[in-house]
């Protein structure tokens, strides 16, 4: 007896660990640790600005397409079928009227025809050469645009990972500066019980603590927003808990080595607006041909087939037609003047373009260059102010207990100290950051490149 109670304990015990295991395992399904390579993937194949690039190459690639098929042959078939009353039908010939004289006429209450043509285009001003090129060239165009669209995705991932790496590491370190404080007010709470302590200074170190259970409330809150804003960025469920790689911004940043002026001829030799505005140029070169074109007669091989049949009349069948076809639109010399005018101003405002382009890389890519450089600087720096920090802290803290400084001097310190750290994570990330801005802004940032990649 009592041991078939152990086996329902047991069975029990069991069944209650299989019926909670689905319940955890929903759970940790909300739970993500993401790497910064798999943000990046993850982003490019959610991204609607990239599927709005492709569906832009595929309308591209399809004005190519109707491009070429406008040399090929154009066949049309027409058929048609009458019914019609019966006629009064006078034949006349050699002046005498045939309706008289008992003479008989056909009874015709019916026609049917068909018809088949074909046209060959052999020559059209060079139209259909021109609008050929230039649909190639804006079909180009808008791969290149993809590309920078796809820079564009990339950047915009790195800065948004940054940001909720920020947010954690913000997490982290006021998390372990509150339970700092709250051991604070622990030691001071008994100073003050035993009279060492003054009241005002256990009051100052509870203030401290309050205000930090108010920073980690706000840090806590960024840290949701930045994790929505990256769910919603990767295309995961909004309710999905991102953990991120810690380490993912200790990776060695490339020091300046490329003097500003290398990478602006980067810039302009990779940048892919740069080269689809090229393209652009070329597709609207090639528009002011096809316009001028109208100005060419147009010759083209013609042929046809005829079948007529109108029962008691006539009957034709076997009717081949071939030949060539010109035609030509004399008020093209007059009327297609203004068309030409206005496809070369197209032409002119893309050259403009091409020079504000240019100028805005200069502008771009110097700005980009000396956020690199500074917040290259800025972790040596916050590391050197950390170690200054910490030092400061130890003496304060010394000094304190030997009632040399205040307990406010002693909470300004540990306040120092942790902007510190916070100001050395921040930079780390602002780094890399800052420094694939600069390869997006010379045209080199891909997914494949090391530092996204954390290869």
């Amino acid at each position: 007896m009592k041991l078939n109670s152990t086996y329902r304990r047991l069975w029990s015990l069991v069944a209650g660990i299989l019926l909670i295991l689905p319940y955890y395992g929903s759970q940790a399904q909300d739970k993500k640790t993401l790497s910064l390579k798999e943000a990046i993937t993850l982003s490019i194949q959610n991204s609607k600005e990239l599927k709005l690039s492709q569906a832009k190459i595929d309308a591209a690639f399809a004005s190519v397409k109707t491009a070429n098929n406008a040399q090929l042959p154009d066949l049309s078939v027409s058929g048609s079928y009458l019914r019609i009353n019966s006629p009064n039908i006078s034949l006349k010939a050699g002046g005498s009227d045939s309706s008289g004289g008992g003479s008989s006429t056909p009874k015709v209450n019916q026609v049917a025809y068909a018809m088949a043509t074909v046209s060959v285009p052999i020559f059209s001003g060079f139209i259909l050469q021109s609008q050929k090129a230039s649909a190639r060239y804006l079909a180009e165009a808008a791969k290149l645009d993809a590309d920078k669209d796809r820079e564009a995705v990339i950047q915009n991932t790195v800065d948004a990972y940054s940001n909720l790496y920020k947010s954690q590491q913000a997490v982290l370190l006021v998390q372990e500066n509150l339970k700092q404080q709250q051991q604070r007010v622990t030691d001071f709470s008994n100073l003050e019980k035993n009279g060492i302590l003054a009241r005002n200074d256990l009051l100052k170190a509870q203030l401290q603590a309050s205000n930090v259970e108010v920073s980690l409330l706000e840090a806590e809150s960024n840290l949701k927003l930045a994790n929505i804003s990256m769910n919603l960025l990767l295309g995961l469920p909004e309710s999905t808990e991102l953990a991120i790689d810690m380490n993912a911004f200790d990776q060695q940043v490339p020091a300046g080595a490329k003097a500003v002026t290398e990478w602006e001829a980067l810039a302009l030799q990779n940048r892919k607006d740069a080269a689809a505005l090229g393209f652009r140029e070329k597709a609207a070169d090639a528009n002011i041909k096809a316009t001028k074109g109208a100005y060419y007669p147009s010759v083209a091989l013609t042929g046809g087939y005829v079948a007529l049949d109108v029962p008691n009349f006539v009957t034709v069948t076997n009717a081949v037609n071939a030949g060539i076809g010109v035609k030509y639109n004399a008020s093209s010399l007059w009327k297609n003047g203004s068309k030409v005018a206005e496809a070369k101003v197209q032409l002119q405002q893309v050259k403009v373009n091409e020079e504000m382009l240019t100028d805005n890389i200069h502008i771009a890519v110097n700005r980009a260059y000396q956020d690199y450089l500074v917040n290259q600087k800025k972790i040596d720096m916050y590391q050197t102010a950390i170690d200054q920090s910490e030092e400061n802290y130890k003496i304060v803290k010394n000094k304190q207990e030997n009632n040399l400084a205040t307990t406010t001097d002693l909470l300004e310190a540990d306040v120092a100290n942790v902007q510190a750290k916070l100001n050395r994570a921040f930079a780390k990330a602002d780094a890399m950051v800052s420094y694939t801005k600069l390869l997006e802004t010379a045209g080199l940032l891909n997914e494949s490149g090391p530092l996204v990649s954390g290869k």
